[in-house]
């Protein structure tokens, strides 16, 4: 039996840029020799570890051009403290589905109740079943459409902004839209539409998005695109955030103080 060279077969998988067997190749050998795998086993076995590592460079870096605020996956997200939140639609989400149709998706509810952690935790499912995401919030993409508008960019930014397979806009309706600014989210959406998918989170119901855009005929047309393939989620419940104050009392002292002031200054 000839005897392998280690350096020339570093070396092969180096060349071949088979990088996690290489840099794992002594324990993976030892792992397939004590499972006693056939050849066939042991090559599969190679070959699932690679994939495992390029999936693992290709979500990170991925999950870092998106630009999340943060990691989530649905797994931490606590459906028992938000029973308003079906546990089945949300994995039906997660299958993507309805981005492979370009729909879009809707989370309606007050702050703190878990809106832009399910968005996250839908992005990251999304890139991990290769669509590419750009997350952003919604003052930060006016202001990109406005700033776009002012130098005469606008249709090149659109044009990226249309390129991402998933665009999820974050705080819709927390800051008024300046002039003009339905209107470039008009455009916006009337280029992804049944193109790209559009997932948003809002703390206000579609009834009020006439005032958030302070153009109720654009609004209207905004809403005509986004609901035509749509599914809307209405989370109701307390804030996560306000949930462990009051647990720790930290909610009840600050009234209690606030009395007590208020009482003094009478």
């Amino acid at each position: 039996m000839t005897t392998v060279d280690n350096d020339l077969l570093i070396a092969t998988l180096d060349r071949l840029k088979l990088t996690a067997i290489r840099d794992q190749l002594d324990s993976l050998l030892d792992e397939a020799a004590r499972s006693k795998m056939t050849l066939r086993e042991a090559l599969a076995f190679l070959v699932s570890r690679e994939i495992a590592r390029r999936d693992e460079r290709r979500i990170s870096m991925s999950s870092k051009l998106a630009q999340f605020p943060f990691v989530r996956e649905l797994d931490g997200f606590d459906f028992e403290a938000q029973p308003s939140v079906d546990r089945g639609q949300i994995r039906e989400l997660a299958t993507c589905r309805w981005i492979a149709h370009g729909d879009t998706v809707l989370f309606l509810g007050p702050p703190g109740t878990g809106k832009t952690h399910l968005a996250v935790s839908l992005g990251r499912e999304a890139i991990r079943q290769n669509y590419n995401v750009q997350f952003v919030t919604a003052a930060t993409l006016v202001a990109m459409l406005a700033k776009a508008h002012s130098d005469g960019t606008l249709d090149k930014q659109l044009t990226i902004l249309s390129r991402p397979k998933l665009l999820i806009i974050d705080e819709l309706g927390y800051l008024p839209f300046e002039a003009n600014a339905a209107h470039l989210f008009f455009q916006l959406v009337s280029r992804r539409y049944e193109k790209g998918s559009i997932l948003i989170t809002s703390n206000r119901s579609v009834g009020e998005w006439g005032s958030v855009f302070g153009d109720p005929v654009v609004a209207t047309a905004i809403l005509d695109r986004l609901l035509h393939h749509s599914t809307v989620i209405t989370i109701r419940g307390d804030s996560y955030r306000l949930r462990e104050k009051r647990r720790s009392g930290l909610l009840q002292k600050a009234g209690t103080a606030l009395e007590t002031n208020e009482t003094a200054n009478q």
